[in-house]
């Protein structure tokens, strides 16, 4: 793969991805609190739980073969369409199966009143799995601009009328609506734009050479999937709906931030360490700077929630939601502690080191499931919470330790720098947080509370930003400058 990324290139698709997840981060800031007015925790709670077996289904019906596509040398037609029709072949299985057990997979997860839902969602699973191929070969060509419009048109009816379904007393089945107009929106764009129409071609020996890397990613992915979806099986199983609807409704508010930054930054370093597997220093370099600057993004984002907490969940969702707050704040701590780790997944994935990515997510799955059963096994969801924070500061040595020994980075220098702005936005959070507990009663409403915790907070936290990492930002000053430039003309000679 020839080597034709570039910082600009980078930063392009980077605020194409960016600006994406910004738009539909506005819809979901307003319409998850909205529809956690109108529904019940559990209602949330069983189109939670339902989503999670289409995720995990989905996971293994692609196999990891459309990650496989995008560190290809060339771009070869014949092996998409290889994909794409064993892509179809499996996850129709895949759907056959959820469809025919549904209820063993309800009683599975405790849930029994979700096999209806299993039955209906399992038509997601070749959507979802149709329109990765499509995004294969737009991540490949580093072409995110696309991407990034149709992913905010599609996240963006979805959103709408799910609040329209809700609001005309459809319940449930307005969370079931937004998940499929998404889908099939998205599915549709994509093939458009990345201009495939998928062709009656087949070779056995093209699917057969991607394996090596697919089913370590596939692996890897599943590890992950459990990770993040196992609280919630956990918790349906063990507190029931409500406790899951409401883990639900706050992981859904939590994990905007990261969605609108990290899942953004992560889908193009992707492909762009990838182009650099080859060049340490470059890639190395680009590790540091990357880390630092997502970090510096979300590390605030994610504490200043915490400090918050409070008061934003009665602002946000209301007071019926109100005894959830803490469940708010765990799982913002949770994730903040994490954001160093922003693109650690994507550098290896990126340098082909995925047997590492393997045995750390295997690590991480294995140390989430047993920290949060443990938690929820006291009836305490907020205990369940606490083992994962504790489990974020595990994975975020780890990790950090994985990723700087494949590196080449000493762990410690490379721990300290890429763990300062955490820290820094640690210090902000906690001084939000002790100043409103003082001040609280001299303020109006939660309104008031989350306005001064929130201007407070990001005015402290830029002061400590310009002292703490001035060198980063006199970097990215530098970055902005050589962009805007204008581009000198060659010299002709007369």
């Amino acid at each position: 793969m020839s080597s034709t990324v570039s910082v600009k290139s980078v930063t392009n698709n980077v605020g194409w991805s960016i600006l994406s997840k910004t738009s539909t981060f506005g819809l979901k800031f307003v319409t998850v609190p909205i529809l956690a007015r109108i529904l019940t925790p559990e209602e949330f709670g069983v189109v939670a739980v339902a989503y999670t077996v289409v995720q995990f289904l989905t996971m293994i019906g692609g196999a990891g073969l459309t990650s496989s596509l995008v560190i290809q040398q060339e771009e070869d037609m014949k092996t998409v369409h290889s994909v794409f029709w064993v892509n179809l072949v499996v996850s129709s299985a895949m759907a056959l199966i959820l469809f025919v057990f549904a209820d063993f997979f309800a009683r599975l997860l405790g849930a029994e009143e979700a096999a209806y839902l299993l039955r209906i969602m399992a038509f997601m699973i070749p959507i979802q799995l149709g329109g990765d191929v499509a995004y294969s070969i737009l991540a490949r060509r580093m072409n995110f601009s696309k991407d990034a419009i149709w992913s905010m048109i599609s996240e963006s009816l979805g959103a709408i009328i799910a609040v329209a379904l809700a609001l005309f007393g459809f319940g449930v089945w307005s969370l079931v609506a937004q998940l499929f107009v998404s889908a099939v929106v998205r599915l549709v764009g994509l093939y458009k734009v990345a201009n495939y129409f998928p062709r009656p071609v087949f070779s056995f020996s093209r699917v057969r050479g991607l394996t090596k890397f697919s089913f370590g990613m596939m692996g890897s992915e599943m590890a992950n999937f459990v990770t993040f979806q196992s609280p919630m099986v956990i918790i349906a199983r063990s507190l029931g709906l409500a406790d899951a609807g409401a883990y639900s409704a706050g992981n859904r508010f939590a994990s905007i931030p990261n969605q609108v930054v990290l899942s953004a930054v992560m889908g193009v370093l992707f492909p762009a360490f990838s182009h650099m597997m080859h060049d340490r220093k470059r890639r190395s370099d680009a590790l540091m700077f990357s880390t630092q600057v997502t970090t510096v993004l979300l590390a605030p984002m994610m504490f200043g929630l915490w400090a918050i907490a409070e008061p934003a969940m009665l602002v946000l969702f209301g007071q019926k939601w109100a005894y959830a707050w803490p469940v708010l704040g765990l799982l913002a701590l949770s994730k903040a502690i994490l954001t160093p780790c922003s693109t650690f997944i994507p550098y290896l994935k990126g340098v082909g080191r995925g047997n590492v990515l393997f045995w750390s997510a295997i690590v991480r799955a294995i140390i989430t499931t047993v920290a949060v059963a443990w938690g929820a096994s006291s009836g305490s969801l907020v205990e369940a919470m606490v083992w994962l924070c504790i489990v974020s500061v595990i994975t975020l040595v780890f990790y950090s330790w994985a990723v700087f020994r494949v590196d080449g980075t000493p762990f410690f220098r490379g721990f300290y720098i890429s763990n300062r702005p955490m820290i820094t936005a640690l210090v902000m959070a906690l001084i939000v947080r002790y100043m409103l507990d003082h001040i609280k009663d001299s303020l109006p409403n939660a309104v008031a509370q989350v306005l001064v915790g929130s201007l407070v907070g990001g005015a402290i936290y830029v002061v400590f930003v310009l002292l703490t990492e001035a060198q980063l930002v006199r970097k990215i000053l530098e970055l902005v400058r050589a962009r805007r430039a204008p581009k000198t003309a060659p010299a002709t000679t007369g």
